[in-house]
C-alpha cells in the first residue's frame, strides 16, 4: 500500500516538473521600457536569459545631435569600449546571463545601460504577464534603481 502511495506521488512530482519549469520562459518576448522608446527581446542565451534592443521610437541622430551625424543611426557612442562606441543600438544586448531562481525572480545577470555606458549587477521581477521589473545596482541590491517593463 505505502509503495503503491510513494510511486503515485512519484509520478505525479515527475509529471508536474515540466509545468514548474515552464515558469521560467515566462518573460521571453518583447518589452517596452519604461520611457516607451525602445523595446527590448528577451530570449534564451543558453540556458540563460538574455535582452537585445530591438526598436527604438527614434533610431537615427535627430537634427542639431552632438551624440553622432544627424540622420545616421545611434550607436553605443558612450561604451567605455573605444573600438564598441560605433555599436548600433537597435541590436545591442542590454541584458545578460540571468538565471531563474524561482518565484518569478530571474538574478545574477548583467544590466547594460547605453545611456551611461555602465554595466550593473541585476535582477529582474515578473510582477505579472505583461510587467517585469528590472533592478540594476552596484554590490547589494539595496544600492540601486529598478525600471518598470511592460509588453
Amino acid at each position: 500500500m505505502l509503495r503503491t502511495l510513494y510511486t503515485s506521488i512519484g509520478a505525479v512530482l515527475i509529471a508536474a516538473s515540466p509545468c514548474l519549469a515552464a515558469h521560467a520562459d515566462d518573460i521571453l518576448g518583447a518589452w517596452f521600457n519604461s520611457e516607451k522608446d525602445a523595446r527590448i527581446e528577451i530570449a534564451k542565451c543558453g540556458e540563460k536569459y538574455c535582452g537585445t534592443i530591438v526598436w527604438l521610437k527614434e533610431p537615427n541622430y535627430p537634427e542639431g545631435s552632438k551624440d553622432g551625424i544627424p540622420g545616421s543611426p545611434k550607436t553605443d557612442h558612450h561604451n567605455p569600449d573605444l573600438l564598441l562606441r560605433q555599436t548600433p543600438i537597435i541590436g545591442l544586448r542590454i541584458v545578460r546571463d540571468f538565471s531563474f531562481a524561482g518565484e518569478n525572480l530571474w538574478k545574477d545577470g548583467k544590466v547594460y545601460d547605453p545611456k551611461n555606458g555602465k554595466t550593473y549587477k541585476g535582477r529582474m521581477t515578473l510582477v505579472s504577464p505583461a510587467q517585469l521589473d528590472l533592478r540594476g545596482y552596484i554590490g547589494i541590491s539595496l544600492i540601486g534603481r529598478t525600471t518598470t517593463w511592460t509588453r
